[in-house]
């Protein structure tokens, strides 16, 4: 019996240790998954979730509270498919900042950029060139502007800033917003306003001599009602022989000095460049020239752009690439102008001399109309 039960004490031993063989390696598997899963998922942890928009690594979009105006590095890698959409539909769609960017970026992100307030204005004047000028200078590439007057400092000053915001063309950073409305330079309300707006709103006018301004104006109105009066009788009080009406608006527009005065009540002379709509016939190059210098852009619209058109009497753009014929401005521009007295035409030169003197010293430039 003490036998038979020593081996069986001896035997029982060995049994039990390798019935927990299995469940000793299920332990160690277990463990061992245990660890590679964790060492996995600390992976993730460590690194940053996938968000589309910050796909390009916070290079290519302003982030939200980062200033739009600032200047961003260039994107490295493609940006995810899904930022694509994010452009246009993304939750701050009216703040991304694309930044600046290489042409062939821009033909990606043709979308993009945001519409912002116009840093420079050509606030005057009527029949000055004013359309020819905006033209011209929207050759650059760096400079996008509204197609039509706006009249939002004049006419639609109770629509809102946001209505005004929402005529802008999209810009990148670097690009000029630019629109013009020659009323403006008339209008009395007009300085305040846009100094509200921003102090800093570079102004452009372009002046004429006030005679053959007043002429071009007579021109472009008669053209739409033939039944007008003759100049000399509109120009002048008692049937064009009492004194130059002044009521009349193609004669009012030309004190220029007047209205320039309400302009320097609210901003520095530094802040308007006068372009001469005589030079700008004669030679566009030169004064598109010192607008770009103006508005601190590079000298790219040149000779090269312009050629004399000998019909019109008025400089066109040459054709550009890909295009079929070269850009001249309508028919409303370089019409002939009616035979007017020169007699009329003498007294109102009498007439606008002194104005001119005035503005000669309030500009700083003499434009030689005397």
């Amino acid at each position: 019996m003490g036998c038979d039960t020593w081996r069986s004490k001896v035997n029982f031993g060995p049994l039990k240790t390798q019935s927990k063989l299995p469940a000793f390696f299920t332990m160690v598997l277990i463990f061992t998954y245990l660890f590679y899963s964790l060492t996995g998922y600390s992976y993730y942890l460590s690194s940053p979730a996938y968000d589309p928009e910050s796909a390009t690594g916070g290079v290519e979009y302003g982030a939200p509270g980062t200033s739009l105006s600032g200047v961003v590095a260039p994107v490295r890698f493609p940006p995810h498919p899904m930022s694509r959409r994010n452009r246009t539909q993304g939750p701050w769609s009216n703040e991304l900042s694309p930044g600046r960017q290489t042409r062939g970026d821009i033909s990606i992100l043709s979308n993009g950029g945001i519409k912002r307030f116009p840093q420079a204005i050509i606030i005057g004047v009527k029949k000055g060139g004013t359309r020819a000028l905006l033209e011209f200078l929207r050759i650059h590439p760096d400079v996008r502007a509204v197609g039509s007057e706006p009249h939002f400092f004049d006419r639609f000053y109770d629509k809102g800033l946001e209505w005004y915001r929402s005529l802008m063309p999209r810009t990148l950073d670097g690009q000029i917003t630019m629109e013009k409305t020659p009323s403006y330079f008339v209008t009395r309300e007009a300085p305040q306003r846009v100094f509200a707006l921003s102090g800093q709103t570079k102004l452009i006018a372009v002046v004429r001599d006030p005679v053959t301004r007043a002429v071009s104006d007579y021109t472009q109105t008669k053209s739409k009602n033939p039944a007008l009066p003759p100049f000399q009788d509109l120009a002048f009080r008692n049937g064009s022989r009492g004194p130059v009406d002044t009521s009349w608006s193609a004669v009012r527009i030309g004190i220029y000095a007047k209205h320039l005065e309400n302009w320097l009540r609210f901003f520095p002379p530094s802040s308007i460049l006068f372009v001469s709509g005589e030079r700008l016939v004669l030679d566009p190059a030169g004064e598109v020239g010192r607008v770009q210098d103006f508005l601190g852009l590079r000298r790219i619209v040149g000779n090269k752009h312009f050629y004399f058109n000998q019909t019109k009497g008025f400089p066109c753009l040459k054709k550009p690439e890909g295009s079929s014929r070269p850009r001249c401005l309508g028919k409303s521009k370089g019409r002939p102008h009616p035979a007017i007295p020169q007699g009329a035409l003498q007294r109102l030169r009498d007439f606008y001399r002194p104005f001119n003197l005035k503005f000669y010293q309030m500009s700083g430039q003499d434009f030689g109309w005397d």
